[in-house]
């Protein structure tokens, strides 16, 4: 029997891209978008996350879970990712490790919190942080009308927290229009890319 390959040796093949930012930079918009732009892309998988959020509730286009099928599917290990922040549960199903194994650049919707875990974990990875002024913060925030005015206020007052440091972090700034930040994000996942013939099929 061929032995199970580690995370990290699998992640070798591809490239795991892990997309954070703090409440209300827009990151939703920015991954919607660079996956409507990358479709026909082979090397990128935009992986779609489990969530104990209601489906309905708006954001991104995600599967929705509730605690006990959570919880039992990451003690069964069906998720190559996961963690709680903010009341809630998130999952990235372990079938990225495929594309990863295939030579593919997997992109994350992730968190801060577990940018350590990850990078122990699959070695080689890239952290992308989306980031923009509290103007625009505070203004995206009640667009999305999902916190009451304290709720939002709580947040502004930790996103100047949100640092990150690396030579595997790359900032993408979101303060222009949608189609800019998009365009901004689109460029640096495919600076990090690997070349179109490295990709199985």
């Amino acid at each position: 029997m061929t032995p199970t390959r580690s995370l990290k040796s699998i992640a070798e093949s591809g490239l795991l891209v892990l997309v954070v930012g703090p409440s209300g930079v827009g990151k939703d918009t920015l991954l919607d978008g660079a996956r409507r732009v990358l479709a026909d892309d082979q090397r990128f998988v935009f992986a779609r996350r489990e969530i104990t959020r209601p489906a309905t509730a708006g954001g991104e286009d995600h599967i929705e879970v509730d605690e006990a099928t959570f919880a039992d599917r990451e003690a069964s290990g069906s998720y190559a990712l996961s963690w709680r922040a903010n009341g809630l549960a998130y999952g990235v199903p372990a079938g990225v490790t495929r594309d990863l194994a295939l030579g593919r650049t997997v992109v994350v919707d992730g968190s801060r919190a577990i940018v350590g875990d990850v990078r122990s974990r699959f070695g080689t990875i890239r952290v992308i942080l989306v980031d923009a002024d509290r103007q625009n913060l505070a203004r995206r925030l009640a667009a999305r009308g999902r916190e009451t005015a304290a709720e939002i206020d709580a947040r502004l007052q930790r996103a100047p927290d949100f640092d990150l440091t690396g030579g595997d972090v790359v900032v993408v700034r979101n303060d222009g229009t949608p189609a800019e930040g998009i365009s901004a994000l689109v460029v640096a996942l495919r600076d990090q890319s690997p070349p179109t013939d490295a990709v199985a099929v």
